[in-house]
């Protein structure tokens, strides 16, 4: 079961990575001084990603307590 602790606490920080990047391209997007159309557009795929990087993170947290609970 340390397998599992391993490879979730990898998913998890993937995750984590992943939300970093979100939070830099929202800043860097907002900063840009894009029109509304296109600031919106890019939000909409940044949220896009912002949700796959939490599905990471959630599978990963719930990897390492599974994996602690049967270890």
């Amino acid at each position: 079961m340390a397998a599992l602790v391993y490879v979730g606490t990898g998913l998890a920080l993937i995750g984590m990575l992943t939300l970093g990047y979100c939070i830099w391209a929202a800043v860097s997007a907002k900063r840009s001084g894009l029109a509304d159309a296109e600031l919106r557009s890019s939000l909409q795929r940044i949220v896009t990603i912002n949700m796959g990087a939490l599905l990471v993170s959630v599978l990963g947290l719930i990897s390492v307590v599974m994996g602690i609970f049967l270890g």
